[in-house]
């Protein structure tokens, strides 16, 4: 169990089914302290108006003692290193993830997928990449391992994956987590909750990274501030409000 999760999707989202009230109430039961809440980004067919991100500023910092932080999965939209927050929407973002969605950015060859990956990463705005173990979008994985260590970006370890969303992803998941263990880079952990019930569930997660035996220290879901301090140094602004944590 991890005090940290990454990756969710509210009702904003309109294939999801919980509100921000119900992740910050099963928060307090779980144990997570920290959440981000990420909803698609607007290039997705059901996915908020960007107003809604650029809104995001009236969300509190902390309700019961758990910490929000207004985030974005944005959509990775071509081999430019364009993603679908730019702008407004950027300026209030504390955390963006991306990656690919067959809505925006149809399954290619694995060196466009690579070289678009690559390409977000490069761009600075980005700094988790979703699920990059999705069996639809292979990857040369050395190369997106070293390239997220060079440009600080943490790749995710979706639980999600393991279960019904991208069936399949389990061994391009494992040796995404072993090749970020050789190029010394981050990994994240993300439920990609749907509904607010499956919030902290880290079970397959978890499972492959005591297969690989991934350090434990370069995982950013272990402490909430491990992950703030992360963002601080990426995004140059901290986040008053949850200095505390």
């Amino acid at each position: 169990m991890y005090p940290v999760d990454l990756h969710m999707h509210t009702i904003a989202s309109t294939h999801a089914y919980s509100t921000l009230r119900d992740y910050i109430q099963q928060a307090q039961i779980c144990g997570v302290k920290l959440l981000a809440i990420t909803d698609h980004g607007p290039d997705m067919a059901d996915a908020p108006h960007y107003w809604h991100f650029v809104n995001m500023r009236v969300w509190p910092r902390q309700v019961d003692g758990v910490g929000i932080l207004r985030g974005i999965e944005a959509n990775i939209k071509n081999t430019d290193g364009d993603i679908d927050c730019t702008g407004p929407m950027l300026e209030v973002m504390d955390m963006v993830v991306a990656g690919f969605h067959e809505a925006v950015f149809s399954p290619r060859d694995k060196a466009t997928h690579t070289e678009a990956m690559i390409a977000a990463m490069a761009s600075g705005n980005v700094h988790i990449i979703s699920h990059p173990g999705n069996p639809k979008y292979p990857v040369d994985i050395p190369e997106i391992a070293a390239a997220a260590a060079k440009y600080d970006v943490a790749l995710e370890l979706n639980n999600s994956s393991f279960t019904h969303s991208r069936p399949g992803s389990e061994p391009n998941c494992r040796a995404i987590v072993a090749a970020v263990k050789d190029a010394g880079g981050w990994l994240s952990c993300g439920s990609d909750s749907h509904t607010a019930f499956t919030l902290g569930n880290f079970e397959h997660c978890l499972r492959i990274i005591n297969e690989v035996d991934f350090p434990q220290d370069r995982i950013l879901n272990v402490t909430p501030r491990r992950l703030l301090d992360f963002l601080a140094r990426r995004t140059g602004k901290k986040i008053i409000e949850l200095a505390d944590m």
